[in-house]
């Protein structure tokens, strides 16, 4: 790569406006796919890379999660995938299954009106039987985790003699976990003429070697983060446990002089779940998401405009582009885990010089994410209290006498009503007020118009329950924890194995999850991992040929059964946690002491 090739950084907040998908060169099915899941205009990755990749140039694309990498190279490589080929064409390596089934669903998402075209996701855990199988009828595009892809490769099941594209998702992270030798492996297995995307957040010295080593004329697309947001935004947060989250969001839309609004969650299901409990209480809300045909958007859209609807609940996915001036508010029912998911969010309103409102919930697990995005956005977040009885009931009785004054304007029909009413009065010798009292009475209906201080103590009773629960399921959990026993694994630090690698490769082949994690105790030549005891039957077929470092680990229950081994060379200073945290050891002044070595010429 040379210095030549390297783009400009492409801006987030710089991207063109006009600029739509269709002008980036993708195929018609693949265009139709992405007015499906509601995309508008490209994210700076997608404008810079797409083209680029459509060019056939390999790609080194810098940029955060967040910011579209996924279809930066999914779009491009479905829109030149020949169907009538059966051996793989498209490999894409993810760190982990998550994200490799996170992705395989991106790709089956925009092959939506490609007919025939078949993804596989190939990770640790799940039963070689199914991948075979699909391997056998024949599929365009791999997603997997490196280790997996080690093991088809060793077992020739896996062809990569006629592959066309190779993507490296998230190249840093496959490096920290431990992956590096595994993907030089893999790269040397596929042919050298490929088309090659590696993307990473970060370009440390190795990556910069493999970008150097395995790409060919790459340009370097870096994006810069929209770390910034819109000064007319108030940005708010407040603490509250989950079950408290519908309540408090009534209460804030109760108080808040709000004219349309926006509130995300994270998942689809979600979307519609929130939009009827808030249709229940009365307000006027609808749901959108990435399965929401085309049509339908644009209708609620339309309705969110022109003030027949006042609140969308929706996806990061379905809000893309979404830009309409009644916006005054985004809550944030659902934070998101990453800052630029946040700015994206929060970018839908104090748009063009309109004041705007950011509210977030925060639960006690959430706290830390506060310190990220205000690090990110080099804004503070104010902390906010949820709305008391009293200001409640001071907002309902405010709408309510606006109701009335509203209703005196209408003369003509105060006048046929006053007749009315003046006719009951004299045939029931009741009060005109007590009678204003009982219409007050039929025009609310069952509902309270005013909350009590019961309200209030309910509330507060149901958070405190909840921190209880927590508190009892933590202890619960504590009480009934696995019993751990130790295996032994045979990589240690001349092998250059720690503790991230060591969890990345029993976790992604094994289908281990944090939580199946004890001590690490790392030596010269091997190390000691803490383990269930009751490891389900076939754990050992499928970490049989799992690598660390390109070593098999030869995983086998521990005969010393964690005692300390007597004589064991090069024995660590102290055992880690599942974090990678030391736990115990040798202090410095403890150390025991050797000559220095003669050195070897």
């Amino acid at each position: 790569m040379t210095s030549s090739d390297t783009a400009a950084p492409a801006d987030e907040s710089a991207a063109p406006a006009q600029t739509t998908f269709a002008d980036l060169g993708l195929s018609d099915a693949v265009l139709k796919a992405v007015r499906d899941v509601g995309y508008e205009t490209p994210s700076a990755i997608q404008e810079a890379t797409i083209p680029t990749l459509l060019e056939g140039r390999d790609v080194v694309g810098l940029a955060q999660t967040g910011t579209g990498k996924t279809a930066a190279f999914a779009l491009p490589i479905l829109s030149r995938l020949d169907k009538t080929q059966k051996a793989p064409q498209a490999l894409v390596l993810s760190p982990t299954r998550e994200l490799a089934l996170q992705v395989c669903e991106s790709f089956e998402q925009y092959a939506a009106h490609l007919t025939g075209v078949h993804v596989l996701p190939v990770y640790g855990g799940q039963a070689y039987g199914v991948q075979l199988s699909a391997l056998r009828r024949g599929v365009h595009v791999v997603v997997g985790t490196p280790g997996r892809i080690m093991d088809h490769i060793a077992k020739g099941t896996l062809d990569l003699s006629e592959l066309k594209y190779l993507v490296l998702d998230e190249a840093d992270e496959m490096l920290k976990m431990g992956f590096a030798e595994d993907v030089e492996t893999i790269l040397a297995e596929t042919p050298d003429e490929k088309q090659v995307a590696l993307f990473s957040a970060t370009m440390p010295a190795q990556i910069r070697r493999i970008s150097k080593q395995y790409l060919r004329d790459a340009e370097e697309i870096t994006v810069k983060s929209k770390t910034t947001t819109s000064a007319n935004t108030t940005q708010r947060y407040l603490l509250v446990s989950y079950p408290q989250k519908v309540d408090a969001l009534t209460r804030i839309l109760e108080v808040e002089n709000f004219d349309g609004m926006i509130v995300f969650v994270r998942t689809k299901n979600e979307t519609e779940t929130l939009a009827e409990k808030l249709r229940a209480r009365g307000y006027s809300a609808a749901a959108i998401s990435g399965d929401v045909a085309q049509a339908q958007r644009e209708r609620t859209v339309g309705q969110l405009k022109s003030g027949k609807l006042d609140i969308l609940v929706a996806t990061d996915v379905a809000a893309r582009g979404l830009d309409v001036d009644r916006i005054s508010h985004v809550v944030n029912f659902d934070i998101p885990i990453d800052t630029e998911s946040y700015v994206h969010r929060i970018g839908r309103t104090g748009r063009a010089g309109r004041s705007g409102s950011a509210i977030s919930f925060v639960t006690p697990r959430e706290r830390r994410l506060l310190g990220a995005i205000e690090k990110a956005t080099r804004q503070p977040l104010e902390q906010m209290q949820l709305p008391s009885v009293d200001e409640v009931n001071v907002t309902r009785l405010a709408r309510f006498d606006d109701a009335i004054t509203e209703a005196l304007n209408q003369v003509k029909r105060i006048d046929a009503f006053r007749d009315i009413i003046g006719h009951y009065v004299s045939h029931h010798d009741v009060p005109e007020a007590d009678v204003a009292a009982a219409l007050a009475v039929v025009a609310q209906g069952e509902t309270p118009l005013l909350l009590s201080p019961e309200d209030e103590v309910k509330l507060a009773r149901d958070d405190r329950n909840t921190k209880q629960r927590n508190a009892d399921g933590a202890e619960r959990r504590k009480r009934s924890s696995k019993p751990m026993a130790p295996y032994r694994i045979e990589v240690g630090r001349r092998q250059h194995a720690g503790p991230r690698q060591i969890v990345g490769a029993l976790a992604n082949e094994g289908g281990l999850g944090r939580d199946d994690f004890g001590a690490i105790d790392i030596r010269l030549d091997f190390s000691v991992v803490e383990l269930p005891a009751d490891l389900p039957k076939d754990f050992f077929t499928k970490v049989a040929n799992t690598r660390v470092s390109g070593v098999p680990i030869d995983i086998k229950p521990d005969k010393f059964g964690g005692r300390k081994r007597d004589g064991a060379r090069g024995g660590k200073r102290g055992s880690y946690d599942r974090d990678g945290k030391r736990d115990g050891g040798w202090k410095d002044d403890d150390r025991p002491t050797r000559k220095p070595r003669k050195p070897r010429h």
